[in-house]
């Protein structure tokens, strides 16, 4: 009798220690426990900590109301302009409501992620390729008020949505990369262009500068010829400029003119000794012609002398009687 009693006993325990042991669960920090009472809601949602369920008549789901990462599988679509285009994106949502993320809808993740995928491609659609590279706060703002519309009736609020990137077919890579280098070549042709002009101003201001002092010009063309040979790797050109042979044209001219000087005393005494000395009208034009002509260069093919011709005396000797007769 006493060994049936404790029997009992025992198995009583047992089945008290297997019921407490279902009834009993524990909610973590984290999450919130819904209570389904044979298959209705109960309208208190447990908390974190130690809490109680009817084994056999409620049931206990947790929900996670930490905030979730989900990448969005990258979407094909087709721009406005009529671009292929590759885009992925992620997005960050948690549950605000734990009771309408277990009864509104079947799986809220899964949810999430479709709506996502939707929303994104119709983004895609509805804009040009260049707001998709340039643009893209103004529409990570569009597609999260796409995806927070529904997802507010399933308790889950969206947090933030970012597309992460974006492929582009290899031709559309290189006409945009042959577009870039165009345009920076235009830039560093006007710039160029800039420094031109400045420069040419500055030049002009220096040669109004150097217009008054001819001398500055060939200081500042062998400082040039200084800068160029202290290398001493190249053959240097010398152009031999015209303002050079105008500052010696000029450096010759009061040469000449003392040399002229020196030469009229000179002509002076040779015309004294010739009146001195007595010759024939002949021979002092005969002199007298070399000094008077200009120096003449010698042909290049000059005939053959003709015989000497008698002197003058003689040549009157022998008219007088052809005269006479």
């Amino acid at each position: 009798m006493v060994q049936e009693l404790v029997v009992a006993l025992v198995a009583a325990a047992s089945v008290g220690v297997v019921y407490v042991a279902a009834a009993a669960k524990i909610v973590k920090q984290y999450e919130r426990g819904v209570v389904l009472r044979l298959g209705r809601l109960r309208n208190d949602v447990r908390g974190p900590g130690f809490t109680m369920v009817l084994p056999g008549v409620e049931r206990l789901r947790k929900v996670n109301m930490q905030i979730v990462t989900m990448p969005v599988p990258a979407q094909d679509g087709i721009t406005r302009d009529n671009v292929t285009v590759r885009v992925d994106a992620v997005i960050y949502f948690k549950v605000v409501d734990a009771a309408s993320a277990v009864v509104e809808v079947e799986d809220y993740r899964f949810a999430v992620c479709q709506m996502a995928q939707t929303s994104l491609r119709s983004i895609i659609g509805k804009s040009d390729l260049d707001d998709l590279l340039s643009n893209r706060e103004k529409l990570n703002q569009g597609l999260e008020l796409m995806i927070d519309s529904p997802a507010v009736g399933w308790g889950v609020q969206i947090d933030r949505v970012e597309i992460k990137d974006v492929s582009l077919p290899e031709t559309m890579k290189r006409s945009m990369a042959r577009q870039a280098e165009a345009d920076r070549e235009r830039r560093a042709r006007v710039i160029n262009a800039d420094a031109e002009l400045q420069a040419s101003k500055k030049l002009a201001e220096a040669a109004k500068q150097m217009s008054s002092q001819p001398a500055a010009l060939q200081l500042r063309l062998l400082q040039t010829v200084v800068a160029v040979a202290a290398e001493k790797n190249s053959t240097l050109v010398l152009p031999f400029p015209v303002e050079l042979l105008r500052f010696l044209e000029r450096a010759q001219q009061p040469v000449s003119t003392e040399q002229q000087e020196q030469l009229q005393p000179q002509s002076q005494q040779q015309q004294l000794q010739q009146e001195q000395s007595p010759q024939p009208q002949a021979e002092q034009q005969k002199s007298q012609q070399p000094q008077q002509q200009p120096p003449v260069a010698p042909a290049p093919a000059p005939a053959p002398a003709p015989a000497p011709a008698p002197s003058g005396p003689a040549r009157v000797t022998r008219s007088k009687p052809l005269a006479r007769h």
